[in-house]
Order: structure tokens, then sequence, then C-alpha cells
């Protein structure tokens, strides 16, 4: 008698179930994001932080760029004051504001307003810049993957055999 068997792959159909949890949405990564927040913040100072919804940082970029503006417009006025004073005493006149003051003081005065004047601007455009790169950063920042899956932890043991130290990092990354 002949028996029959026969050989068959039995085929099972496996399902993964993902759950989210409703709290947290996720939005899909948007590569252009940091570049049109730095775009937006070049063109009006803040308006890349507002698109970041960093709104709370518009006051600090506006009130670092007026700092130096209203530095700059103080020291120009004080330079245009020395340097009138200065050019009516070489044309002769001595009733000028700076009486008991002389020439080379007028001198190291203007210098030194043009100075001020100039650390003004680079304290303007300072802030002008880093408003540009703190919307681009923020902007990358916002997309960037922060949850308890990944862990880095420092380790240290000591070996038995010699007795020295050993130092270590570890990172873990748990896919779920």
């Amino acid at each position: 008698m002949f028996s029959q068997t026969t050989d068959s792959l039995s085929v099972t159909e496996e399902k993964v179930l993902i759950v989210e949890d409703p709290g947290t949405s996720k939005e899909a990564y948007n590569p252009l994001a940091p570049s049109k927040a730095a775009f937006y913040s070049a063109v009006l100072p803040g308006l890349g932080q507002a698109y970041n919804k960093k709104y709370w940082k518009i006051p600090i970029i506006y009130a670092g760029i007026a700092t130096g503006v209203y530095f700059y417009i103080d020291n120009d006025n004080d330079y245009d004051r020395f340097r009138d004073a200065y050019k009516r005493r070489l044309a002769g006149f001595t009733d000028d504001e700076f009486q008991g003051i002389s020439t080379d003081r007028l001198i190291d005065a203007q210098r030194t307003a043009q100075k001020n004047k100039d650390v003004s601007i680079i304290v303007a455009l300072a802030f002008y810049l880093v408003n540009i790169v703190d919307a681009n950063v923020d902007a990358h920042l916002k997309q960037f993957n922060v949850s308890d899956d990944l862990s880095l932890e420092p380790s240290f043991e000591l070996n038995r055999i010699d007795s020295h130290p050993n130092y270590g990092l570890s990172l873990k990354f748990q896919l779920k």
C-alpha cells in the first residue's frame, strides 16, 4: 500500500497594527521650511519667528535692532556737533558750544563718535543676521525627532583583570 503524503507550505498572513497616541500629531517633514523661515526673516525681521510660531522672540529682535539704530543716530548727532564746532574754529570763530575744550580734543571726540557709530551699525546688523539664523535653525529643530525611543547613556565599568576603568557611551535606538 502506498501512503501518499503531500508536503505543503502553509502561508500565514501577519498583520501589524500601529496605534498612535491621539495626543501627539506628527507633521510631515518639510525640507523647505528652514529656507522659507530664513527668507521671511530676511524680508521682514521677525517674520520667520512668526512662521515658526515663536512670537516671544520678535520683541527681542526689534529691541536689538532699534537699540543699534538709536545709538547710531545719537552718535551721528554728536559727531555732527563736534565737526561743526571744529570747522567753526578753523574758520576763526570762538563762539562754539565747546568753549574750554581744545581743538585736539574736538578731533578726538569726532573719532570716538565715528567709532561708536560704526559699532552701533554692527550691533544692528548682528541682530538682523541672528534673526535670520535663528529662524532657520528653529525651523530645522522644529522637525527634529525627539522621542523616548532615543537614549544616550554613559557607562563606567571596572576591568576585573587589571583594575583599570573602562569608560563608554551607548546609544540605544528602539523601533516600535
